[in-house]
């Protein structure tokens, strides 16, 4: 039996830049050959919901996976007065571009999703991500990905916001690392980085996660090794805060600098070499 109804477009919140479309009503225009009928703009990215795509070269894809500072939040600002809307500067991007510059084998996939978190529940979490945790996420997000050799572990930051305290953010590690090492990927982790609107309370938790994620340099064992954001965006002045070269304006995600500079901090070779 049919059933009417409205589809809802797949859609990507934080596309950060224009996309076109034709206004409601207007009619079917996919056979158009000009674009004069695509009148109205919206910022999110309407997506498909997987592309796949057959290269013998590659040996590995790569994804960061985390939230709104993987999302690219901040990577359209490039200083006072200055937008770079759909320039493509979020660190991934700029980290996919090193990896071609050095030849090497690989592609990155963003798995970002802003607001979420990698606890599957905190006091003080909004509806809207509920269910979106990065347990909930990984099987179609990540595992069910082709040819994922490596993810760069980006998460933490909303879980403090929200109230987590570092025990349930480090089970939430634990657990996801099992499962990406079960299936033979390699796990690079950040240590939640600065955000100035924290308490004392979060700021120890942040603390408590940072000393786990260094331990061994490999998350007392559990993880393939760190990448040490903290270390890039700090401001060594106010350690709980990001240095101002580096900041958005909201003291939580980075300006199109400081995403240069966390693409720059990643060793290519290391990806290369996961597995």
């Amino acid at each position: 039996m049919a059933v009417e109804g409205t589809a809802v477009l797949g859609r990507h919140g934080a596309g950060l830049r224009d996309n076109y479309l034709t206004p409601a009503g207007s009619g079917d225009h996919a056979a158009d050959t000009s674009g004069a009928a695509y009148t109205s703009t919206v910022s999110s990215t309407l997506v498909v919901s997987a592309v796949d795509v057959h290269n013998p070269a590659l040996k590995g894809t790569v994804v960061p996976f985390g939230s709104s500072v993987v999302d690219g939040i901040g990577s359209t600002n490039c200083g006072p007065g200055c937008t770079q809307l759909g320039a493509d500067k979020r660190w991934t991007d700029d980290l996919a571009r090193r990896i071609v510059a050095a030849s090497a084998p690989l592609a990155v996939a963003n798995a970002g999703v802003s607001g979420t978190t990698s606890a599957p529940s905190c006091p003080g979490m909004p509806p809207s991500v509920a269910g979106l945790d990065a347990g909930s996420r990984l099987d179609r997000d990540v595992l069910a990905l082709h040819g994922v050799t490596a993810v760069i572990y980006y998460y933490g930051t909303n879980d403090l916001a929200y109230g987590c305290d570092g025990p349930a953010i480090l089970a939430s590690y634990r657990a996801v690392f099992q499962r990406l090492r079960a299936a033979g990927i390699a796990v690079y982790v950040t240590p939640s980085t600065p955000r100035p609107g924290y308490d004392d309370r979060a700021n120890l938790a942040r603390h408590e996660i940072g000393l786990f994620v260094s331990q061994w340099s490999s998350c007392g064992g559990t993880c393939s090794g760190v990448v040490d954001f903290d270390q890039v965006l700090k401001d060594p002045l106010k350690p709980n805060s990001i240095l101002p070269a580096y900041d958005n304006g909201d003291g939580i995600h980075a300006n199109v600098a400081g995403q240069q500079a966390l693409a720059d901090f990643v060793s290519v070779p290391m990806l290369t070499g996961a597995r």
